[in-house]
């Protein structure tokens, strides 16, 4: 058969977008990398890389790397089922199990990755007849959900429980409420007033949802996160969080009450028709359980080491916004600002990510540094010089590397 050739104008429309999005330094572009985590070399030498979530070293963590390689060779490649026909297995159980003690809550449910979980989720707590109110930054997972929902979607300003309390104030019935946010901002590295939130929601009987995507691994006892720290495990009617980040695995999952879990097995879509997690990534969640179960202080080592790095770049004069985690924004407004410093520090062997719209807020585009433990003392000194003098170089700080 003779292959048809291409009617190239059907693919006008696309070329045209593409080439607005250059235009406006919004076009994507995808890199190829040596190596993850924190650091890596090439022929060329040692990158520091500020755009891994890989934020406790863990995705080349020894003792995870061999626990999935027993799995691999024990139980396969694949679980080769979605969970509700034969694809449950007793590492997807026992993960499960060990999340809901970490989390501290009843139960919990394993997705196949954070942005499955929120899809799943939030449709399955909020139908046609609900609202989803949603704080103003939260997370395009947690949003996608609200709109797969086919819920009324209403906003809260960033952080603002009274304008939350407002919003709710004005529904019939706030118990048709489902309220999402972040507990730590994945861009702006800043934290939700969480205690406050919950407050509102307790006091109006809507359901809260709090995505602990950053902060597990890092914030509270052990890192199970800032709904735990703040003993809130009975306000927070379902804590989500990742096996991707801090853990250094793949996947998502919710920790619930039992009967929410239930009704999740029943009713997320992101759950019931996808194939479960590969027996490998649940025994190295598994293994990263046990890391942080033995070694409580990394989250805490993490935090102080992000907190020198942050004062010095703030001291030279970058925005650094609200951040208090290992987040750290550098706020330069310009998208095209943006791009030419992380190509400048990229020519410094420094991998930082140019965040701009519709990731961020117009005129807000950022640099995204991601501090981990793979980072050094020495190394987050040599960052900073290098990131100080290419902002200089770019007119976006006024203390020159000296």
């Amino acid at each position: 058969m003779t292959a048809q050739p291409v009617n190239k104008k059907k693919y006008d429309r696309i070329e045209a977008g593409l080439n607005e999005l250059r235009s406006m330094g919004l076009e994507r572009t995808l890199r190829k990398f040596p190596g993850v985590g924190g650091k890596f070399h090439d022929e060329a030498g040692k990158t520091l890389n500020f755009s891994s979530n890989d934020y406790l070293g863990f995705s080349r963590n020894d003792k995870i790397i061999a626990a999935a390689g027993a799995a691999l060779k024990s139980c396969g490649a694949s679980a080769a089922s979605s969970r509700l026909v034969s694809g449950t297995l007793p590492c997807h159980a026992e993960l499960e199990r060990r999340l809901a003690a970490f989390k501290g809550y009843p139960a919990a449910l394993v997705f196949g990755s954070g942005y499955m979980a929120n899809l799943g989720i939030i449709p399955a707590l909020a139908g046609r007849d609900a609202v989803v109110i949603a704080d103003r930054l939260a997370h395009a997972s947690l949003i996608d959900g609200a709109i797969l929902s086919r819920a009324a979607l209403k906003r809260f300003q960033h952080n603002d429980p009274a304008h939350l309390a407002k919003l709710l104030d004005g529904e019939k019935s706030a118990a048709q409420c489902l309220v999402v946010t972040e507990s730590v901002f994945s861009m702006d590295g800043d934290l939700a007033p969480l205690k406050e939130i919950a407050a509102v929601c307790a006091r109006y009987g809507a359901l809260l949802l709090v995505d602990e995507a950053h902060a597990t691994g890092v914030f509270g006892p052990n890192g199970a996160g800032r709904v735990r720290e703040l003993q809130l495990e009975n306000q927070v009617d379902i804590s989500m969080g990742t096996l991707s980040k801090a853990l250094g695995a793949y996947g998502g999952f919710s920790a619930c009450a039992a009967p929410l879990r239930d009704w999740l097995v029943n009713r997320a879509r992101s759950f019931i028709y996808s194939t479960a997690l590969p027996p490998a990534i649940a025994r190295a969640a598994e293994e990263a359980l046990d890391i942080l179960e033995n070694n409580p202080a990394l989250g805490g080592e993490l935090l102080k080491n992000a907190e020198i790095f942050r004062r010095r770049l703030r001291e030279a004069g970058f925005n650094t916004g609200k951040s208090a985690s290992q987040i750290i924004p550098l706020i330069v407004g310009k998208n095209a600002k943006a791009l030419a410093l992380a190509e400048r520090l990229r020519e410094k062997r420094i991998l930082a990510a140019a965040i701009r719209p519709p990731t961020v807020p117009e005129g807000t585009a950022r640099i995204r540094l991601s501090v981990t433990l793979d980072h050094s003392q020495a190394d987050l000194e040599q960052a900073a010089d290098k990131i100080i003098d290419a902002g200089y170089a770019e007119g976006l700080c006024g203390a020159k590397l000296r």
